[in-house]
C-alpha cells in the first residue's frame, strides 16, 4: 500500500503548528497504525529529519496512551478500538490519510500529535480512589454483591482513561471519562462510604481544570474504545442530586 499522509507538526502549546505531507510506500495491511507511523518514523531519521512525535505505550488497548485524530474521528474508523489496535486494513492504497492530535482544551500539545492529559490525572487525584479503611480483604462470599451491580462496576471500570470521549465532544466534556470512574466505586459496598464527597470532588476538578458540561450528542459513546455506555452519566447526574441533598 502506497498512503499520503497529512500530518500535524507543532514544536508546543504556544508554538504555531501546521499540516505536513509524507509519502509512505510498501505499508503492509496487517501493520497497525503505529506500525506504520514507525515506519515513516524510520525514513525520516535516515533522511536527517524530525520523527513524528506521538505517545504509546502498551499497544494492546489497555493502556490508554495512544490516541490521534485520524480523518477527523478519534482513534479512528476501527469500531470499539484505539489507535494501536486499528490496522492498515481499514485504508487503501491510494488514501489520504489526515492524522491530528486531540483537539481539547484541556490537553495542551506538547509535540506534534502528543498531547498533556495530565488533567485526567488530577480528576482522579481529586477523589477517584477509596481511602477509608475498608479493613482486610474478606473472604469470597461474606459479603454477597448482586451480578446487576457487579457487571456495573466492571463495565464502568473498563474505562482506560485516554481521552477520545472529550475529543469527540464538540463542548470538550470529560463526562463519560468521570462518569466511569465515578459509577464503577458508586456501584459496591466499599465505594459507597465516600460516594458524595467523590462525585463533588471529581466533578468540580473536572470543570477547573477546563473541560465542558455534557452537551448529549453521543460522540463520547461512539469513539470510546471501550464502549463505555453514557448510562454512566445518567448515574453521575443521580450520584451528584444524592450528594446535593445531603448537603
Amino acid at each position: 500500500m502506497d498512503l499520503t499522509l497529512r500530518i500535524w507538526r507543532q514544536n508546543g502549546a504556544e508554538a504555531p503548528g501546521r499540516l505536513e505531507e509524507h509519502a509512505v510506500t510498501g505499508v503492509e495491511p496487517d501493520m497497525s497504525f503505529l506500525e506504520m507511523l514507525d515506519v515513516l518514523n524510520e525514513t525520516l531519521l535516515k533522511e536527517g529529519r524530525d520523527p513524528v512525535t506521538f505517545e504509546h505505550d502498551c499497544r494492546e488497548g489497555i493502556c490508554g496512551s495512544c490516541g490521534l485524530v485520524i480523518n477527523g474521528i478519534p482513534h479512528g474508523p476501527g469500531e470499539r478500538s484505539s489507535t494501536c489496535q486499528l490496522h492498515m486494513r481499514h485504508f487503501k492504497s491510494g488514501d489520504t490519510i489526515t492524522i491530528e492530535p486531540w483537539r481539547v482544551h484541556s490537553f495542551p500539545i506538547l509535540k506534534d500529535l502528543m498531547v498533556d492529559r495530565s488533567a485526567l490525572d488530577s480528576i482522579i487525584q481529586s477523589h477517584g480512589y477509596i481511602s477509608v479503611s475498608t479493613g482486610s480483604p474478606p473472604d469470597a462470599g461474606t459479603r454477597l454483591i448482586g451480578k446487576p451491580e457487579a457487571d456495573q462496576a466492571m463495565d464502568a471500570a473498563e474505562c482506560i482513561g485516554c481521552g477520545a470521549c472529550a475529543a469527540a465532544c464538540p463542548n470538550g466534556s470529560a463526562m463519560l471519562f468521570v462518569a466511569a470512574k465515578v459509577s464503577h466505586l458508586a456501584s459496591l459496598p466499599q465505594g459507597r462510604i465516600e460516594a458524595a464527597e467523590r462525585v463533588r470532588d471529581m466533578t468540580r476538578t473536572m470543570f477547573s481544570c477546563g473541560f465542558g458540561n455534557c452537551s448529549n450528542h453521543y460522540e463520547c459513546e461512539a469513539a470510546c474504545p471501550k464502549g463505555i455506555s453514557l448510562k454512566f452519566i445518567a448515574k453521575l447526574n443521580r450520584e451528584s442530586l444524592k450528594a446535593l441533598f445531603r448537603g
